[in-house]
């Protein structure tokens, strides 16, 4: 479902439009690649504030692709990337540090790891940003192989899924249908299977 239409008053026309997408693959030697790309392209006339480019309405101002290979582990095997439009003709070397990655597992702490190895003039700010939620994009290519292993538990064996996002919070139904012995809300059954299962009715004791 889309965001609610602005009001005509309120008189707005577009300026800027940036896209990010992002595709996981499984590949033949058991090392999973995530492709990401981001784009942005303007509604007027654009030209950057030094060299000689113009750009065209609806045309690319940014172009960029990342690829990333990893294991199971979620360990970088592979990484590279092409800049097929840019600002300025040196931006095209801004993945050439790429490989600092290599050997970096995603996992908590992967943007800064991205930010500490590639930040500042060691690549393009970019292509860096791109590669932050490409991290949670790899998350989400290998689900089905992290949802086959046990849940991974803090130094207290607590799962490190508790209160890791509003959905996993300690006093909701997720936690109580899956880790009941962390639950610690006060829902009735009704309101506890509302929060897990779309089939379920949509009344809630909040």
């Amino acid at each position: 479902m889309p965001l609610p239409e602005r009001p005509a008053s309120i008189g707005r026309r577009p300026v800027h439009l940036r896209s990010i997408t992002m595709r996981g693959y499984h590949r033949q030697d058991g090392l999973y690649e995530i492709e990401g790309r981001v784009s942005d392209s303007k509604d007027l006339p654009f030209s950057p504030p030094a060299g000689d480019r113009h750009v065209k309405v609806g045309e690319m101002v940014h172009d960029m692709w990342v690829r990333i290979a990893v294991d199971t582990d979620l360990v970088v095997h592979e990484i590279e990337s092409v800049s097929d439009s840019t600002p300025y003709p040196v931006c095209r070397e801004g993945g050439a540090n790429l490989e600092r990655l290599i050997g970096t597992r995603i996992a908590a702490g992967w943007s800064n790891e991205v930010k500490r190895k590639l930040g500042r003039s060691a690549a393009c700010t970019h292509i860096m940003e791109l590669l932050i939620p490409m991290g949670t994009a790899a998350f989400q290519t290998l689900a089905e192989v992290r949802l086959a292993k046990p849940p991974q538990l803090d130094p207290s064996g607590k799962p490190l899924k508790v209160e890791s996002c509003s959905a996993y919070s300690a006093d909701r139904g997720v936690v109580a249908m899956h880790f009941p012995a962390f639950y610690t809300g006060n829902q009735s059954a009704e309101a506890q299977r509302a929060d897990a299962h779309f089939g379920a009715s949509s009344g809630r004791d909040l």
